[in-house]
């Protein structure tokens, strides 16, 4: 029995599936959230329930920060602070693991995606905000108080009055930006993310001009980590980067940028911008790979 339990706690919803400790999918399902805090840790006892005798180990994976298995704040889910699933799950007597999401990603695509065995690298999940997670050194990158690598935080508009409009969790959000999109073009459903990318895609000038913009605060992300960690590869992730045009818009308005700087163009060098493999199932994968190597006592 080498099959292990992963639980991904989302916003909208919880996957979990049963794999193997290859990182073979064996079953994969999801439930709504629950955003009430009994009834959703409810809905996750029941979902240990059905596999706790066919599992040696349980992989979390959640929104905010995380220290061992205690979750704080929370992030989209504030309810959630306080939570230990460690300490919760003890008298299975089997390993708990839990980590933050964008953390997750990194490890996954470290893993088994398109940032494998790299020493220096980096996730971006874009989102309702902007995740991430950084592996420098061949370590994963935690950080004094395990928050190293939230990127929604990062300050991109300096003015005297910083405001909501100026934090990469907004400027980098794709909900936003399809919404702006959507909403520029008249699209019923501003939440629609294939009219949006239709709309781009065919060249419409107004989505474009937003869609670009997008893309460039994006690479200010990018060049603000670079400056600090140095990183060879970044992969990016989120719904969104299933559309080959976001990957392309990313490097031309990298490429741009250094056109007009020509200092940062010969001082600090350019990371490879790549699609991440794993879209939807990559905290899985992630929060698994965390697991897998705290039982056998490993780090990256």
């Amino acid at each position: 029995m080498d099959n292990y339990l992963s639980i991904d706690i989302g916003g909208t919803n919880v996957k979990y599936a049963l794999l193997d400790k290859a990182g073979n999918i064996l079953e994969k399902k999801k439930i709504k959230t629950s955003h009430e805090k009994e009834t959703f840790l409810q809905s996750i006892d029941q979902i240990i329930e059905q596999y706790k005798d066919k599992i040696k180990g349980i992989a979390f994976c959640a929104p905010g920060k995380i220290e061992h298995t205690q979750i704080h704040f929370g992030g989209a889910l504030p309810f959630l602070d306080g939570i230990d699933l460690g300490e919760r799950y003890a008298d299975l007597n089997i390993p708990v693991a839990a980590i933050n999401d964008g953390k997750a990603s990194v490890l996954a695509e470290n893993w088994l995606g398109n940032l494998k065995d790299l020493p220096n690298c980096a996730a971006i999940t874009l989102g309702t905000g902007v995740g991430g997670g950084i592996i420098a050194n061949g370590q994963l990158l935690n950080g004094a108080h395990f928050q190293a690598g939230e990127l929604s935080f990062m300050i991109l508009n300096v003015s005297s009055e910083v405001g909501w409009d100026d934090i990469a969790g907004t400027r980098g959000s794709a909900v936003r930006m399809i919404e702006k999109v959507n909403h520029a073009v008249g699209n019923a459903d501003e939440t629609d993310g294939l009219a949006a990318f239709e709309a781009i895609n065919a060249g419409d000038e107004v989505a474009l001009r937003i869609f670009n913009k997008f893309c460039q605060d994006v690479v200010m992300i990018i060049l603000n980590m670079q400056s600090i960690v140095d990183l060879t590869t970044i992969a990016i992730g989120g719904g969104i980067s299933a559309q080959p045009i976001l990957i392309e818009g990313i490097n031309q308005a990298y490429d741009e940028f250094l056109d007009k700087m020509e200092f940062y163009k010969n001082s600090l060098t350019r990371p490879k911008i790549v699609e991440a493999k794993f879209k939807n199932d990559a905290n899985l994968f992630g929060a698994l790979y965390n697991l897998l190597l705290q039982v056998n006592g490993e780090k990256l």
